[in-house]
């Protein structure tokens, strides 16, 4: 073997020895024969990493990469571009450090940036964000193939229109009354008028600040003229998002598109709420106003008796708990004591024993669930869980509607006191009287 052979050999096995993925891996190897027909050519949505074998921060990501690929296979496509051996495939895409992800969706031609977190489950919610773009495209008539841009003016995503007027414009001089001491959260945008990413991103702002209306603040920046609020935070490139809160300010890392920005700032806007309040059915108003969100969870706690104060408040803590954890869900919670709410009880197929019991209920579709397991922490956890992913069996409310709850007082927040037995006098009565009396024989 002579010396430029062994060498080929040499840099071949090297070269396999630290390839980051396998064959026998999900994730899908690009290379530049074969990216423009596997990805740009295809009708598949597609998350596409471009590495180097030696970055350390592109070894951190391969376990979380292999998981996005496994639970997306048959929904979309994840592959990896070695750019170290396929240079080419990246250079459209201006990729300049390593990783970088890119999101091939609506449109194949625009592929969007990938600023999430580097974790399996926030890299699959991105792709799902893009599938049901691309299915709401196809069944508007927009979307073909590999996508369409959709127009001018970077509403490539399938964005509404929204209105310029809902981004409120800041200035150093009206930054600190309307976003530092206001209590809402804001997402702001620095700009630079002449950056072309800020130009892209202009439609999908003004879109995502309508939608958002009376739930989060968007406001831009000029940073080029306003220079004292863009020096204090730091803005060194354009478009800069932060998100502020109560006076603090932090990073925005999600996606560029309307969707992503109404997603990120529901879900920060959720995080801020205050948690729900279990209320005791004591009147048909309380479960009135249960009924009008997508879910009202009624828990019957036993009686009083059965549990002292220190019981049911133990049950009523587990309830406040579950509340906090499923509070971005905006469901109703309320309880009532075991026999209090009888027709409520019935309708809901509790029957009457068997406390502490829980349902679930859609008035909408005058559906309920109900839990089987512990009436513990973990226990409704589980059954909660499962209802938010829009699994478990369900059954139609008894009479197709919830009955009007019985009007009672509310606990006092006491023990409960056992009734006062009526004494009997027993010196009137003749007990030989009945020794005398003839008894049945078996």
């Amino acid at each position: 073997m002579d010396f430029t052979t062994g060498w080929l050999v040499v840099a071949l096995l090297a070269a396999t020895a630290h390839a980051l993925y396998s064959p026998s891996d999900d994730v899908i190897e690009l290379t530049a024969s074969n990216f423009q027909q596997k990805v740009i050519n295809s009708g598949d949505v597609w998350l596409v990493e471009f590495y180097a074998p030696w970055c350390g921060h592109c070894k951190n990501l391969v376990p979380e990469w292999k998981k996005a690929a496994t639970a997306l296979k048959g929904v979309a496509k994840v592959g990896a571009v070695d750019m170290t051996a396929h240079q080419s495939v990246g250079g459209p895409y201006n990729v300049r450090g390593f990783p970088t992800i890119k999101v091939f969706g609506l449109s194949k031609d625009k592929p969007e940036d990938y600023n999430g977190a580097r974790t399996a489950q926030a890299m699959v919610d991105s792709a799902l964000q893009q599938v049901q773009k691309v299915v709401k495209a196809r069944l508007s008539g927009k979307g073909g193939k590999s996508g369409g841009s959709g127009g001018s003016g970077g509403q490539g995503s399938g964005s509404k229109a929204g209105n310029k007027d809902d981004v409120v414009e800041l200035t150093d001089a009206n930054f600190e009354s309307k976003v530092l001491n206001s209590g809402d959260l804001w997402l702001v945008e620095f700009f630079a008028p002449w950056c072309g990413h800020c130009k892209r991103l202009e439609p999908e702002w003004a879109s995502a600040a309508t939608e958002l209306k009376g739930k989060v603040k968007l406001g831009a920046l000029d940073a080029t003229v306003h220079t004292v609020m863009a020096s204090r935070y730091q803005v060194q490139g354009y478009p800069t998002i932060k998100v502020f809160k109560d006076g603090e300010a932090t990073d925005y890392q999600g996606g560029r598109t309307a969707s992503d920005i109404v997603a990120f700032a529901l879900d920060a806007h959720a995080e801020n709420i205050p948690p729900p309040e279990v209320v005791e059915v004591t009147s048909a108003e309380v479960m009135k106003a249960c009924a009008e969100k997508q879910l009202c969870v009624v828990s019957f706690l036993p009686h009083i008796l059965d549990t002292g104060a220190s019981g049911r408040n133990q049950y009523l803590k587990q309830l406040l708990a579950m509340g906090e954890k499923y509070k971005k869900k905006v469901w109703g919670w309320v309880w009532a004591e075991a026999g209090a709410q009888s027709g409520l009880e019935e309708a809901l197929g509790i029957g009457g024993f068997g406390y502490p019991a829980m349902a679930a209920v859609n008035s909408r579709k005058m559906k309920y669930a109900t839990l089987k397991g512990s009436f513990s922490e973990s226990g409704i956890n589980e059954f909660l869980r499962e209802l938010s992913f829009g699994r478990g069996s369900t059954a139609p409310v008894k009479g197709a509607a919830l009955p009007d709850a019985q009007t009672i007082e509310a606990w006092d927040g006491l023990d409960g006191q056992l009734p006062e037995e009526e004494e009997w006098d027993l010196s009137d009565v003749e007990l030989d009287d009945l020794d005398d009396e003839p008894k049945d024989e078996l």
